[in-house]
Parts: C-alpha cells; sequence; structure tokens
C-alpha cells in the first residue's frame, strides 16, 4: 500500500485539488431534483411523489442529452490549453454557446410537446398523470438555462478553474430549496401551489445561475485572455462538428444509461404506486452518489485531456489509475452508508411506512452496485479526455440495453422478484459497463505508452 501511495501521491492530491469543487458543483444538478423529492414527499404526499418519480424519469434523458452535448467542450478546451493555443477557447466557447442554446429550445419543445402525446399511454396511475403534466412544463423550459449555465461551467472547468460554478451551485440550490418550501406550501402570502410550486423554484434558480455564471466568465480577469476571440462572427460549422463529434457521443452514452434507469422507473410504475414512490426514494439517493462520482470523472477528463495534449502518456495513464483509486475509496464508502443506514435514509424524503419498508431493501441492492457506477463513469471520463468516445458509446449502449434492462425487465416482472428484479438487471448493466471500459482503457493507454516509447 505504501508502495501504491508513493507512486501515485502526487496525482492524488492533484486530481482531488481538482475534483472537490467539480464533485460539489455536480451534486447541484441532482439536488435540485433530490430537495424536490423532499418537498414534495413531506409537503405534499405520496401520488405527488410519484409523479416527480415519474416526471423525473422521463426528464432525466433529455437533461443528460443536454449535458452531454455541453461537455464537448471540456476536453477541447484542455487540450488547447495544455498546447498554449488560447484564442482557439474563446473560439471554441462561442460555438458551444449557440449549440447549447439550440439544443435547449429543441429539447424544452420535443419533452414537453412530445411528452402531451404519450404519457396517458404508459399505464400509470391516472391521479400521478395528472399531477405531473404541470411540473414536466415548468422542468422542461428550466433546461434552457440550465444549459446556458453548463456552457460557461464546462468553459471554466475545462481550464481548471472550478470552485465559482461550485460556489454558485451551493447558493442556487439554497435558494431553489427556499423557493420551493415557499410556493409548495404557500408561506409568505403565497397561495399554495403543490407540486408546481418545486417547478417554478426549479425554473427561477437555473435562470439566477446562468446569469451569475455568464457574468462571472465575462467580467473575470483571469478569463480575459481565453476570451479574445468570442465572438458571434467566430460561430462555424467547422468547431461546431468538432464539438458534437465528443459531446453527441458523450450525450448518448448518458442517455443510455439514464433512460435505462428512466426505463425502469415505468416499468416499476406498472407494478404500482408506492413501489414507484420507494424507487424514487432509493435513486434519488443512489443518483447523488453517482452526481459526486461523476465529477470525480470531469476532473479525469479534465487532467486526460491536457497529459493528451501534451502528448504525455505515461503521466495520462498515472493520473487516470489514480482516479480510479479515489472513486474505489468513495463509492466504497458510500455503499456501507447505504447498508447501514438504509432503514433511516427513506425518512429523508417520505413519512409513509408503505413506501419507506420497499426504499430501504432498493438501498441494499444500490450498496451492490455503487463500485460499479463509480467506475464506470470515471472510465467514460478517462476516456472522454482521450477523445475517445465512440466505442465507450458502444459499450453502454450493450450494457445498459441488451443486458441490463432486459433482464431486470425478466427479473422483476416475469419471475415475481417485482421492483428488487428490475434493480438487480441495473446492477447487471453497470458492471458490465465498468469492466469494459476499463478493458478498453487500458487497451488504449498502453498502446499509447508503447508507441511513445517505439519513437
Amino acid at each position: 500500500m505504501k508502495a501504491v501511495y508513493n507512486k501515485y501521491h502526487f496525482y492524488y492530491k492533484d486530481s482531488l485539488k481538482l475534483a472537490i469543487p467539480v464533485v460539489i458543483s455536480q451534486l447541484g444538478h441532482t439536488l435540485v431534483q433530490t430537495s424536490d423529492s423532499v418537498i414534495i414527499g413531506h409537503f405534499a404526499g405520496t401520488t405527488d411523489l410519484a409523479a416527480v418519480s415519474l416526471v423525473n424519469s422521463i426528464f432525466l434523458i433529455p437533461l443528460v442529452i443536454g449535458l452531454g452535448v455541453s461537455y464537448g467542450i471540456t476536453p477541447l478546451i484542455a487540450q488547447n490549453n495544455g498546447r498554449n493555443n488560447f484564442s482557439e477557447c474563446g473560439r471554441l466557447l462561442s460555438n458551444s454557446l449557440f449549440i447549447n442554446l439550440v439544443c435547449g429550445v429543441v429539447l424544452f419543445a420535443a419533452l414537453y410537446f412530445g411528452v402531451l402525446f404519450f404519457i396517458d399511454s404508459l399505464h400509470q396511475s391516472p391521479l400521478v398523470v395528472q399531477q405531473a403534466k404541470p411540473y414536466m412544463f415548468l422542468l422542461s423550459l428550466s433546461l434552457i438555462p440550465l444549459l446556458v449555465f453548463n456552457t460557461f461551467k464546462q468553459f471554466a472547468e475545462g481550464l481548471g478553474f472550478t470552485k465559482q460554478a461550485m460556489q454558485i451551485s451551493i447558493w442556487g440550490n439554497v435558494l431553489n430549496i427556499c423557493l420551493g418550501i415557499i410556493f409548495v406550501k404557500g408561506l409568505f402570502g403565497v397561495t399554495p401551489m403543490g407540486i408546481r410550486g418545486v417547478g417554478y423554484s426549479t425554473l427561477i434558480d437555473r435562470c439566477v445561475m446562468a446569469i451569475v455564471m455568464a457574468v462571472y466568465v465575462f467580467r473575470s480577469p483571469i478569463f480575459k485572455t481565453y476570451l479574445k476571440d468570442f465572438s458571434v462572427k467566430n460561430i462555424d460549422r467547422l468547431r461546431g462538428l468538432q464539438l458534437l463529434k465528443i459531446g453527441a457521443p458523450v450525450a448518448m452514452q448518458y442517455t443510455f444509461e439514464v433512460s435505462a434507469f428512466g426505463g425502469a422507473a415505468i416499468l416499476i410504475g406498472t407494478i404500482g404506486m408506492v413501489e414507484q414512490a420507494a424507487h424514487q426514494v432509493a435513486i434519488s439517493l443512489a443518483a447523488i452518489t453517482y452526481m459526486m462520482a461523476s465529477g470525480i470523472s470531469t476532473a479525469a477528463a479534465i487532467r486526460s485531456g491536457n497529459y493528451f495534449g501534451n502528448s504525455d502518456h505515461k503521466k495520462l495513464r498515472l493520473s487516470a489509475i489514480s482516479n480510479y483509486h479515489i472513486v474505489i475509496v468513495f463509492m466504497c464508502f458510500t455503499a456501507i452508508i447505504f447498508t447501514l443506514f438504509n432503514h433511516w435514509l427513506p425518512y429523508i424524503y417520505t413519512s409513509d411506512k408503505n413506501v419507506i419498508s420497499i426504499a430501504k431493501q432498493l438501498l441494499i441492492v444500490a450498496a451492490l452496485f455503487q463500485l460499479f457506477d463509480g467506475t464506470q463513469v470515471v472510465g467514460l471520463g478517462v476516456l472522454r479526455g482521450m477523445g475517445d468516445v465512440n466505442i465507450p458509446t458502444l459499450i453502454t449502449f450493450i450494457s445498459y440495453w441488451v443486458i441490463g434492462l432486459p433482464i431486470g425487465y425478466i427479473l422483476g416482472i416475469h419471475t415475481g422478484l417485482g421492483v428488487a428484479g428490475v434493480w438487480y438487471g441495473l446492477v447487471c448493466g453497470l458492471m458490465s459497463a465498468s469492466v469494459l471500459l476499463f478493458i478498453r482503457f487500458q487497451l488504449i493507454s498502453k498502446r499509447n505508452h508503447l508507441q511513445i516509447i517505439a519513437d
């Protein structure tokens, strides 16, 4: 252990210094949905909590598509910064902002108006569907400011500036929680809005975050060198395709995983409303640890991009392995938390005994897949930093849609295991992705390292 620490200690420190603010910032994305679930679960009831579960399971797909597209800028910024090509960073930001604005509008229209056509055909409880529709509109609309925020966030993080987005995310979540409670409960003379209240609070929060992050990037002296060529006239097809060449596969990677979890939520909704609410409780807790692991993944992508840009494949490999070590330790810790406190954690979301009884069983299953969830997302980040996105996209599709979800359907619906059976399928999908992505990283990094030695 001492020899391993001595070999990687520099990279542990470097990765953690970069990752911790990103982890907190990434956590902000999921804490919005988490706080919505907590507020609704305690102040509105089980039916509204099931409606939140239904909406979130559908909303997560366009959300990760948008976030994935916006992530395309980060490795490119890191690589160009590693080459000291500062002017290119501003041009990339111009194109990324344009792409993400268009993407936000398209996703909003497709999500909201598309859902209106099929939501009544998903065999969900009519009461749940009735509550879900107004919440879906507000949450869909919030995608546009969220992607604007993420554009500037990914630009700053690609340059190694991570603390500011973290601070904005923290205060944004405080604002979201305060407004959510006020709107849902009807405090200070406000008419009680129920589930619509958390929709309005989320929309306002994301608009404020987008404005503050944009002002920070444009007014901070540290970015002046990088923004000299930021201009509408620098929006061009070539750079747009360059961003989409990375961003689109990343979006598909996240989509395959999240849509599998969304499909699982819909499958569970056919079993019953209580099971669906319990799924929302457990998946919200698992999403918190996943987003924290994805923060480590983002840091891994940034450093991989820096070293890849410098053609320093030895340091790239050492940095990548150090991030694997970090996420393994972290996810083992969260697995222990889920196991030891599975009886108490569901009370954060609801006091319904039936929901809690099922949710505590699901948390044990969640503990099983923590390690696989963490290592697969770090694997994606490392490969993304190296510009390898197409094969990992295929790996995620096979893992979640060919292996995970079909197994979950068979175990959950046809063998009588119910909601737990669906979750066992998700474990199989995550395990497959974790192993295959690590093998892919090993093959590429060793090949590049041997090529450098040969040259």
